[in-house]
């Protein structure tokens, strides 16, 4: 592993796009089989897009005989899960650890066909050699050697026991007790391990024990006390981590059996979650605004009023975000809700007004709009060019973890943009037409209740 990884390093060393790195081989990573890089990039305008980075590299690196390299672009914020080779991890549950190392096995090879992920892999070990020694115990029952002492002896061995301690004035030293380095690397060497038998005689374990090498897991994980096996995948280029979401879990439910549990963590276990629950979020969070100002103007229609430059500010931000080519993720989501206060503000400022000339002063409901719109068009534009250049250094990609915060930056100024334009002709439009409404319908009932109060009354 050692060979390899220096083999990867002066590759590394030559690649323009990287500042500097760090190796460590082991330690950290669970198993001496496996080497982490810790790469530092060149400042953004010095190099390519991290995601175009991370295909270079695995494209650059995939032709190193014996090693499989990985390559992920960490997020700003990473939401629990596992650590992993990949970006987004898929967790395979069962009972029974034998029927859950095979279907993830056959589950691994068919990800690794899917054109939509990239560096897929799995965190199962189940390959690694193993020793494992059976002792014969009527054999050695007869020579009084007993499991314990077995066991204890090849501790004692191989596990570095401390044994005593020596103290001198001005330090203390630990005895530890281990079999000589050369033997430790070496299986054969168990076939000269002796073991204490009965009267304090030593027995060559090979007449206790028989040795059988086979193959298996460095460690079992576990998810919800089950046994698990964790998949990783990163995305192919111009892939949505929600569109890789829906086809890992259409694939589960076709090819998996149902005693295997499965489920998304870390980060793609957040976009899943706030999926289901985004959509539910908006619908009550534009409830309780027209709640609210149904209460303050004391009407069920000029709320609509009001609420009706929301789906002008959310077209524009889709639209600004299919334009940088970026997903709709959360920060995205987050940029959708900021956009609801904001562009929902610039017509409150205009309505307001209007209704407070049609109230007072009795102008009519076409003239007051189009004065409110004359009147507040400059605290409006102030606000929201405030607004807007605010955001363009998030929606530029300016400062550390930039990249992540992107579609926020751009989802409010593109949404801001087009709904300013839009609204201020729009929103007039709508004041009319929901006025006329609401004096008809008011109308309406106005002739209904005449009519009911004039109704002629029987008398016996």
């Amino acid at each position: 592993m050692l060979r390899l990884e220096q083999i990867a390093a002066r590759r590394l060393e030559r690649d323009t796009n990287v500042a500097s790195f760090t190796a460590n081989v082991g330690g950290g990573m669970g198993s001496s089989n496996q080497a982490q890089f810790n790469l530092t990039l060149k400042p953004q305008g010095q190099r390519p897009s991290a995601d175009a980075i991370v295909n270079e590299l695995m494209r650059r690196m995939s032709g190193i005989p014996g090693l499989a390299f990985y390559v992920q672009n960490p997020p700003a914020i990473r939401i629990g899960g596992r650590s992993a080779k990949s970006q987004y991890q898929f967790t395979m549950r069962g009972p029974d650890i034998t029927d859950l190392y095979r279907q993830s096995s056959r589950f691994l090879t068919l990800l690794e066909r899917e054109p939509m992920l990239t560096g897929v892999t799995s965190d199962l070990l189940n390959r690694s050699p193993l020793l494992t020694i059976h002792i014969d115990r009527p054999r050695a029952l007869s020579l009084g050697v007993t499991p314990q002492a077995i066991e204890n002896a090849l501790a004692n061995a191989y596990n570095q026991q401390q044994i005593s301690t020596i103290y001198t004035p001005t330090n203390e030293y630990w005895v530890v007790m281990e079999t000589v380095p050369n033997a430790q690397l070496d299986a054969g060497a168990l076939q000269q391990f002796y073991v204490p038998g009965a009267n304090g005689r030593q027995v060559p374990l090979s007449d206790v024990a028989y040795f059988e090498q086979t193959t298996g897991p460095l460690s079992v994980a576990h998810s919800g006390q089950m046994a698990s096996v964790t998949l990783s995948f990163n995305l192919a280029p111009n892939v949505s981590l929600g569109a890789a979401v829906d086809r890992v879990n259409r694939l589960a439910r076709q090819d998996l059996p149902a005693s295997i549990m499965t489920g998304f963590s870390g980060q793609a276990q957040a976009f899943e979650a706030s999926q289901q629950g985004m959509g539910l979020l908006l619908l009550i969070t534009v409830f309780v605004i027209y709640i609210i100002l149904g209460v303050l103007y004391e009407s069920f229609v000029h709320p609509i009023t009001i609420l009706t430059g929301l789906p002008f500010a959310a077209f524009g931000a889709l639209f600004a975000l299919w334009v940088a080519h970026l997903e709709l993720g959360v920060y995205g989501y987050v940029g959708i809700v900021m956009l609801i206060g904001i562009v929902k503000k610039n017509a409150i400022m205009m309505i307001d007004f209007a209704i407070a000339r049609e109230r007072a002063e009795g102008v009519s409901p076409a003239k007051a709009i189009v004065e409110a719109a004359s009147v507040r068009f400059r605290p409006i534009m102030m606000t929201t060019v405030s607004a807007i250049a605010g955001t363009l250094p998030i929606a530029i990609g300016v400062g550390a973890s930039a990249a992540s915060r992107r579609p926020l930056g751009i989802a409010v100024v593109g949404g801001l943009a087009f709904s300013q334009i839009v609204t201020l002709y729009v929103t007039p439009v709508f004041y009319t037409y929901l006025d006329e409404l609401q004096d008809w319908a008011g109308r309406g009932l106005r002739r209904r209740g005449r009519r009911v109060e004039l109704a002629p009354v029987g008398a016996d």
